[in-house]
């Protein structure tokens, strides 16, 4: 049962929600931003729980006066496909994509956007040197097909980027479903002179030989939630990363075995390795933004600062 906010509430729903930073750094955040009295608090759901769980949270936000809205983290496909009736607006990208990962109120409305096609472009840009597909021919693996999955292969594929896009976007799932759902999201995007392909792959044994077969230079993207909301990788640790290879893990906190497989290779492979802490920084500002109604900056003095003050936290 939800207990009726007494001050403007914002909500973290995920997994292991207090684990997460998160909840250091939004006073300090708000403090900044000049936000007024406020708070956060998490809802831990079950990876792909009950869709009556996922309907009773948002039923609660919707109806009750101080509680504002909602970052969505793990559960964006199953809280869209569940609550979907229960919101009043949806963003282009929500109904594109199948995900929610952003909850707030506008007028009186529930209103529902995905932000990860956005966020994870601006997480990419802070890493990859410019023009690097366009150079390298380089290919990008990513492992898992959730919402984070779709939101970076949409992103990598835009017919926008002209010829600096990767020669090839890999994706490998343990599950059938998902990486229908994700096939049949891209069938509707203009990816027009783009090679994908999608390999269904139940054992970590199956992935060594796809990886292998990547090009020098390629990214390989842990996009599977495993090191923090599960446990262990979705790679075994004979895996041999591509030489020159980028490395990036959506997680920031947990085991992140995925990343600590990658680091014994650093140097031996020339690897550039990227946590998920930018990822971090935007997505949830991104989100704060529309719950909150201010306007924050993706880049320049005031986003450093809020980095700044998230970093401190951290620590």
């Amino acid at each position: 049962m939800y207990q009726k906010a007494i001050i403007p509430t914002m909500y973290f729903i995920g997994v292991t929600t207090s684990k997460s930073s998160i909840i250091k750094v939004f006073p300090a955040w708000a403090e900044y931003l000049g936000l007024g009295t406020c708070e956060i608090k998490g809802i831990d759901l079950l990876l792909h729980d009950n869709p009556q769980k996922y309907r009773d949270a948002i039923e609660f936000i919707k109806n009750d006066p101080l509680s504002l809205g909602a970052l969505v983290t793990t559960h964006k496909i199953d809280l869209l496909k569940a609550c979907k009736d229960q919101f009043d607006m949806l963003d282009e990208y929500a109904g594109l994509m199948g995900e929610i990962s952003s909850i707030s109120k506008k007028e009186g409305k529930l209103v529902g956007h995905a932000k990860d096609p956005i966020t994870s472009g601006l997480s990419l840009e802070a890493f990859i040197p410019q023009n690097y597909w366009k150079k390298t021919r380089a290919e990008v693996l990513i492992l898992g097909a959730g919402g984070s999955a779709i939101a970076i292969s949409w992103y990598l594929m835009k017919q926008e980027h002209g010829e600096n896009r990767p020669s090839k976007i890999i994706v490998v799932n343990r599950s059938a479903p998902r990486l229908e759902e994700m096939k049949n999201i891209h069938f509707k995007l203009d990816t027009a002179g783009l090679d994908r392909q999608y390999i269904l792959a139940p054992s970590l044994d199956n992935i060594n030989g796809i990886i292998n077969s990547l090009k020098p230079g390629s990214l390989v993207i842990n996009a599977t939630g495993m090191g923090k909301d599960t446990p262990g990788s979705p790679l075994s640790d004979n895996t041999k990363f591509p030489l020159n290879g980028l490395i990036w893990d959506f997680n920031y906190r947990g085991e992140l075995v995925f990343l600590d497989q990658a680091r014994k290779q650093q140097y031996d492979r020339n690897l550039t390795i990227e946590d998920g802490w930018v990822y971090f920084i935007h997505g949830w500002t991104q989100v704060i933004s529309e719950v909150f109604h201010i306007e924050i900056p993706t880049s320049g003095p005031k986003f450093n600062e809020l980095s700044e003050i998230a970093a401190r936290q951290r620590k």
